[in-house]
């Protein structure tokens, strides 16, 4: 009897026809390479007088990611979330990806099904095309490395490294959601059923799970004159803080007061007994974008989100390199904001 393609192991199908089994429309959306899947390589012209963006991500089990609080949907989903917010950090259109995966022969084509599945649903929003990449068997463990390339004008790069003095800092969306809905998951030993999950921690679940990458706030703020300086959270926003302000060599001082937290958020961590600025500080993986503007232009990008209703906060200002990185609790009363956050080798982190 010919078993179910479905439920067939890996190791039982081939590489020739995993590849075969790749959802075509991943494969038909938006950007339209001269030479595209299927080929040795992937051959595509840039409109001028568009620069290419290129960006890299390695995501290892149990490092980035755990099968026991994730669905290879989810795993799929976000690894094309995570690339694309890295697009979205430049200001760039992002149009194309490569995929190399190296997968347990232990998996069942289904499990293969549904990573590519929940890879392509983030990518069809932004209309980004798979481009190829490499497949591979694994004793154990599932890597995925992407390649994102995407497209933006040489004048309308956002970077790190243009942060001024006297700029107002600002990031997208709320912090500290990822981290809460995380914590969540870790009280299971598989994945649970969105259905099970009250509405509270359902909407924390799918913000670390589903992360949205801000590529049209991105592409926005790259097209004006507003953003000095830009880039995603996903170390949390101490650390990543610190990666701009090196970058700019300044300092900055924000506001606890200031940072957005969702009232979900705020209750599971009341709940269990954890300080949510915490989270929101340290968290990571929020894939929100972090920004800074001349102060010239609030008005102007203020005036331009409340008529998207783009969710953004100002959360702190640029200062001399010599004031350090510095949060305010209350009047008068700051702290230098140590960062914290995941970091890879180092002993003391935790993902």
């Amino acid at each position: 009897m010919t078993p179910n393609r479905r439920t067939a192991r890996l190791s039982n199908l081939g590489e020739f026809n995993l590849i075969q089994s790749i959802p075509r429309q991943l494969s038909t959306q938006g950007f339209l390479p001269t030479i595209g899947l299927g080929d040795d390589a992937a051959v595509f012209s840039p409109s001028s007088p568009q620069h290419v963006v290129l960006s890299t991500d390695l995501l290892i089990e149990e490092i980035h990611f755990t099968r026991k609080t994730a669905t290879l949907y989810n795993i799929g989903y976000k690894a094309a979330a995570v690339n694309l917010s890295d697009m979205a950090a430049m200001g760039a259109t992002p149009t194309g990806i490569f995929v190399s995966i190296a997968l347990p022969s232990s998996l069942i084509q289904q499990d293969w099904q549904e990573f590519y599945r929940g890879l392509g649903a983030p990518c069809k929003t932004h209309k980004v095309r798979l481009l190829g990449g490499d497949t591979s068997s694994s004793p154990t463990s599932l890597f995925i490395s992407i390649t994102i390339i995407g497209q933006a004008h040489p004048e309308h790069i956002l970077t790190r490294n243009g942060a001024k003095t006297g700029d107002l800092i600002y990031v997208s969306g709320t912090l500290g959601d990822s981290a809460a809905g995380f914590a969540y998951l870790k009280k299971y030993k598989t994945p649970p059923k969105p259905s099970t999950l009250s509405t509270p921690m359902s909407y924390l679940v799918h913000r670390h799970l589903n992360p949205t990458p801000r590529v049209a706030l991105g592409q926005h703020l790259a097209s004006q004159p507003y953003a000095s300086a830009a880039m995603d959270l996903s170390d949390g926003l101490s650390r990543d803080l610190q990666h701009l302000c090196r970058q700019s060599r300044v300092g900055a001082l924000i506001y606890s007061s200031h940072i957005p937290m969702s009232q979900q958020m705020q209750r599971y961590a009341k709940r269990i007994h954890t300080t949510p600025l915490h989270w929101s500080l340290h968290g990571g993986e929020d894939y929100e974008l972090l920004f800074t503007i001349p102060q010239k232009w609030e008005y102007e990008l203020e005036k331009f989100i409340k008529r998207r209703r783009i969710p953004i906060s100002q959360i702190g200002t640029i200062q001399p390199k010599g004031f350090g990185i510095r949060i305010e609790h209350s009047e008068n009363i700051q702290d230098y904001l140590q960062p914290q956050g995941y970091e890879h080798f180092s002993p003391r982190t935790e993902r």
